[in-house]
């Protein structure tokens, strides 16, 4: 997390999702191209698109409305700052808060590229913030850009019938990354905020629109913890996520060492290794070192958004900290 640009603008690390599309570059671009398409797919799950403009050249309008279940509009607008047909698209996008008020742009590159089965895409968004409490949003992207990004495969099937969508193949990708932060806080109370289930469900959650549903902690090696919430809206649409973790390892204000497991609704995403390390870092201060090798599974694309979730968690952590 960066600051900079207009005052309190917040800059998060960018998202980057890829998806490999079973059809022609031709036709997954021209899915971008007009209203008429735009309005099958450019949403999450649940969502609709009731009204959309799409004047694809530079400088020309990009404008969506996504409609909840519940009625809910939310507008993102803006405009293409790049067309290079069938090859890469760049959208200048803003979201605002219906009274004109812009609560964070998104500057979107879309990479389209011939790929072993189709078409490879590949869209990287990078945000400036200007309202804080959209950080939680911006968190659940990834999830709402792969659901998104399910109905353009479908959209494209449609245009194009040849492009059937196979089910998805069995396959593991793995991926590693270490996170660290130095709270402002003795190891007792970071320690405390990992191991004690009032304390941890103060930042161990999804924010924003994340209704908790389940939520159990047995913090002893052998023991479990669960927990389980539906996002209802936001980019998420109406979906379930489920932790299922198992302690290994643990010695009391060094160490911890789990495995877990992630569902989307019924779904097995992923299996994971996490080693959570405490070191002392002065003047009362903790350091917390996350590391975790993740195994993503049956054609889930990561792409980097655990390691980006798991960097909004520690940030929430030093928060509940704070307070």
């Amino acid at each position: 997390m960066t600051q900079g640009g207009p005052a309190g603008a917040l800059r998060p690390d960018p998202v980057r999702i890829s998806r490999t599309i079973p059809a022609l570059r031709e036709t997954v671009f021209r899915a971008w191209s007009k209203a008429e398409h735009v309005r099958h797919w450019f949403a999450p799950e649940h969502f609709t698109v009731p009204e959309a403009t799409v004047d694809m050249r530079v400088g020309g309008a990009f404008e969506v409305c996504m409609q909840a279940p519940d009625g809910t509009r939310h507008w993102t607008r803006g405009s293409f700052a790049e067309v290079t047909p069938v090859d890469r698209l760049v959208l200048d996008l803003r979201v605002d808060g219906g009274d004109g008020t812009v609560l964070f742009t998104a500057w979107t590159e879309v990479t389209f590229a011939d790929a072993v089965g189709g078409t490879r895409l590949d869209i990287v968004q990078t945000y400036t913030v200007y309202d804080p409490t959209m950080l939680a949003a911006i968190g659940g992207a990834p999830e709402g850009w792969s659901q998104t990004l399910d109905k353009l495969g479908a959209e494209v099937a449609r245009m194009e019938p040849g492009a059937v969508q196979a089910p998805a193949a069995r396959s593991v990708v793995h991926a590693i990354f270490s996170l660290e932060r130095t709270y402002d806080a003795p190891a007792d109370r970071v320690w405390r905020a990992l191991s004690d289930l009032e304390a941890k469900s103060k930042w161990f959650a999804g924010g924003g629109d994340w209704v908790p549903l389940e939520r159990s902690l047995d913090f002893r090696m052998g023991g479990r913890e669960r927990a389980r919430g539906r996002w209802q809206g936001g980019s998420h649409g109406n979906t379930t996520t489920t932790f299922d973790a198992h302690y290994l390892d643990i010695v009391p204000n060094e160490r911890i060492v789990y495995s877990y497991e992630m569902h989307i609704d019924e779904r097995k995403i992923s299996i994971s290794l996490a080693t959570m390390e405490l070191k002392p870092a002065g003047h009362g201060r903790t350091t917390l070192k996350v590391t975790e090798q993740g195994a993503f599974l049956d054609g889930y694309e990561d792409n980097g958004s655990r390691e980006h979730g798991t960097g909004f968690l520690l940030d929430r952590l030093g928060a509940s900290l704070a307070e």
